[in-house]
């Protein structure tokens, strides 16, 4: 049986750095001084130094924060639609940076197949017509996308390159990953919004997939779902932006799960029946600091286990689907040695984990 492999990963992100920039629009923004307290506190605790987005943020000197567009104004914040066209600019901008960092000439690696995963945007023609026209690819590209499933996606798109791969042995599949999550800020006093908010940014993930024996071999793809979560995780379009809801109670649901899936371990579970102690490398979609704390408990892992997606954490922040990527992505700048054997988990809306189990070579 024929192995797909991620033969090579490039990423991008874009321009501006505004973490802090955004923890003061937030201190702002809360009334209350207890609350303010407590953002503060949760901010120093979250794993997260920097995230980045087109959005360039301005201090006025009165103090107030806002950006140099007044994208985010002073009163008002954007409409949908105002978002959907900077949605529209920035996502295949992104994308093509991504792509250019994984191959300068994209056209020229004989690409059969493309996935491309999103869940911040909506546009037609889509962001993988406007990549085959701006890169060159054939226009006769076999096209997939993997829209609104959130930060599991990019699992979903490995996927749909694994079975194309096995179905046909001379595939070269483009996997792109693109995510604005910097578009959906909004303005409210709720804190537990405002924290699930400062806890995203922007960024792609282009990868080459094939049967070609380098990088990293996909063994197998398995789901699971949280009974009775489903309102967890919730991604609904509003009238200004897509509102995001991120339930207080998402990591120990995770924590509880996986303490079950760990001690039942049969072959139908997560794990394979394989005991976590026999992974060598862990790439955790990095949802956040509590969520990889949730997965290091529940397996009893070493706290080195997890430390690619706390790097990517810190570094990025939480970039939805794009977010596996760059762990996998260091994974493959790193010293993996040959053969080491790995397992991918991420967490979405369901509540639902996307597994694979993979290898070195």
């Amino acid at each position: 049986m024929t192995t797909a492999h991620i033969n090579a990963i490039g990423t991008a992100v874009p321009p501006h750095e505004v973490h802090d920039a955004f923890a003061a629009f937030v201190r702002a923004t809360l009334d209350d001084r207890k609350q303010r307290h407590l953002f503060d506190r949760m901010a120093q605790r979250s794993g997260i130094e920097r995230r980045f987005s087109f959005i360039e943020p301005e201090v006025l000197p009165d103090g107030r924060v806002t950006d140099t567009e007044r994208f985010y104004g002073l009163d008002a914040f954007p409409s949908t639609g105002a978002r959907m066209d900077r949605y529209e600019r920035w996502a295949p901008e992104l994308a093509l940076q991504a792509i250019a960092a994984l191959s300068p000439d994209i056209a020229g690696e004989g690409i059969t197949h493309l996935v491309v995963a999103s869940c911040t945007g909506f546009v037609a023609p889509g962001i993988d017509q406007l990549i085959v026209a701006r890169t060159g690819i054939d226009p006769g590209v076999e096209r997939t996308v993997v829209g609104f499933m959130g930060c599991y996606a990019a699992v979903n798109a490995l996927r749909t390159a694994h079975h194309i791969v096995r179905s046909e042995p001379a595939a070269r599949v483009l996997v792109v990953t693109v995510e604005l999550c910097t578009l959906h800020f909004q303005r409210t006093q709720e804190l537990d919004r405002l924290l699930a908010m400062f806890l995203f940014g922007d960024g792609a993930a282009a990868a080459i997939v094939t049967a070609d024996s380098a990088g990293i071999a996909l063994t197998d793809f398995r789901s699971g779902n949280i009974a009775g979560s489903a309102d967890a995780i919730t991604w609904r379009i509003g009238d200004q932006g897509f509102d995001m809801h991120l339930g207080g109670e998402v990591p120990a649901r995770i924590a509880e799960a996986l303490a079950q899936e760990r001690a039942r371990n049969d072959d139908a579970g997560l794990l394979r029946g394989t005991p976590p102690e026999a992974f060598d490398l862990w790439a955790v979609h990095a949802g956040g600091r509590t969520i990889l704390d949730a997965v290091e408990r529940a397996f009893d892992l070493d706290p080195e286990a997890l430390q690619p997606s706390r790097r990517v954490l810190r570094d990025y922040g939480n970039i939805s689907s794009s977010t596996l990527m760059f762990v996998l992505e260091s994974m493959l700048a790193g010293k993996s040695r040959s053969e080491a054997k790995g397992l991918a988990l991420a967490f979405g809306p369901g509540l639902a984990a996307e597994s694979f189990r993979f290898r070195m070579t």
